[in-house]
């Protein structure tokens, strides 16, 4: 369906641009704080190795969720008041996580996380791309996503962090603060948005996106990839902390290494950028040769320190380049349909993230860190043939 609005031609101001990156980090951040904690969590909780992984599993199912039954609500209600009242409910969940007594309870909560963390960040990139215009919109959202990068990296850190100061209930009980004070910012700075031209029923709304997922070319090879390429980084980042915890190292020192792979995120403007001026396969193939590229340092972790800083590096960069391409190119045309548009996108990276997550925590317990690499690099290839592919279905 078409916006028959008048197409935005005014160009944000950078104040808003930014906004919308910090807003959408803090948020995606609520997600990640689990993944240096794993080894912690399966001993308070009497969780194996490889049954660790349902935290993060847990997690993406309520991103899942979200996706499906939350996100979308961005094109039939106000943006701005829904973005509030999740951020609010956010908070609430957060608190309620740092008290967790049980497996069911851990779990639920981190589900929980999941679907409003979500919900909030994919809402405010929507809200992002419709307030953009046309000839910006790949600059806006590459902003808002290396906002997105940087806020699940440095999740990673200050999880650790907090869990060495404290414990981990102390990571949720700080992140339900910060969900609070950016509560209070966003009251004040969100700017009003666009109302959709036609109001659409709950039921009718979630039904179209299967329309887009029939009719989008574009939206179902982006989607695919994106699935892959987050399989991959739930493949690196799950397993890690597995053989760096048995190695000794602290939650600090396992957290502040995605502080290296916040060079990835100097790349998401730029690739969008690129997109904005039709240089999106060539933008592609370069970062998918890249990501396959990474698990070759990443496989002599054991033996060094700067081959995993390399493969993090390059992993970090190839995967960011692909996901604002993607985005960059699902949302080229105005729309009124922003939000199903990036919903029916994050659903293939939600279903990459979690058989990512479950498939390394396996691997790990079988075959070591060696077989993760093997795994990552074959998933990493698998999306280079892949794109090579699909070229001709996206030029038609």
């Amino acid at each position: 369906m078409r916006d028959t609005n008048p197409p935005i031609t005014t160009t944000l101001p950078p104040t808003l641009v930014w906004l919308f990156a910090t807003a959408a980090g803090l948020s995606v951040a609520n997600v990640y704080y689990a993944q240096p904690l794993l080894a912690t969590l399966a001993h308070e909780f009497g969780m194996t190795e490889a049954a660790s992984g349902m935290v993060i599993t847990a997690t993406q199912l309520g991103c899942a969720l979200a996706l499906l039954l939350l996100v979308p609500l961005g094109d039939m209600l106000n943006r701005r008041r829904l973005t509030l009242f999740q951020l609010a409910l956010l908070a609430m969940v957060l608190a309620a996580l740092a008290c967790a007594r049980s497996t069911a309870a851990l779990l639920a909560g981190m589900l929980l996380v999941g679907l409003l963390g979500t919900a909030m960040t994919q809402g405010l990139i929507a809200y992002a791309a419709s307030a953009a215009a046309a000839h910006e919109r790949g600059r806006v959202v590459g902003m808002a996503q290396g906002g997105v990068v940087i806020g699940l990296l440095l999740a990673r850190t200050l999880s650790g962090v907090v869990a060495d100061v404290a414990d981990w209930r102390a990571v949720y009980c700080v992140s339900a603060a910060i969900a609070g004070a950016l509560l209070l910012l966003l009251w004040r700075m969100l700017p009003p948005p666009a109302l959709p031209h036609k109001k659409l029923a709950y039921g009718t709304l979630l039904l179209s996106m299967l329309d887009m997922l029939r009719h989008n070319k574009v939206l179902r090879v982006r989607g695919m990839l994106a699935l892959l390429m987050f399989a991959v980084f739930n493949i690196f980042w799950s397993a890690l902390v597995l053989p760096l915890t048995a190695q000794g190292y602290t939650h600090t020192a396992i957290g502040a290494f995605g502080l290296v792979g916040v060079i990835g995120a100097l790349g998401a403007a730029r690739a969008g950028a690129m997109a904005d001026q039709g240089r999106a396969q060539w933008t592609t193939g370069a970062a998918l040769l890249l990501l396959l590229a990474a698990w070759l340092p990443l496989s002599f972790a054991g033996a060094a320190l700067w081959p995993l800083i390399v493969g993090i590096i390059a992993l970090d960069l190839a995967g960011q380049a692909i996901h604002v391409t993607n985005q960059s190119l699902i949302f080229k045309e105005d729309s009124d349909a922003h939000s199903r548009l990036v919903a029916c996108y994050m659903l293939f990276y939600a279903v990459g993230s979690g058989m990512g997550a479950i498939a390394a925590t396996s691997v790990y317990a079988l075959a070591g860190w060696h077989g993760v690499c093997a795994l990552g690099a074959a998933v990493s290839l698998l999306a280079l043939l892949f794109w090579r592919l699909t070229l001709p279905a996206e030029k038609t």
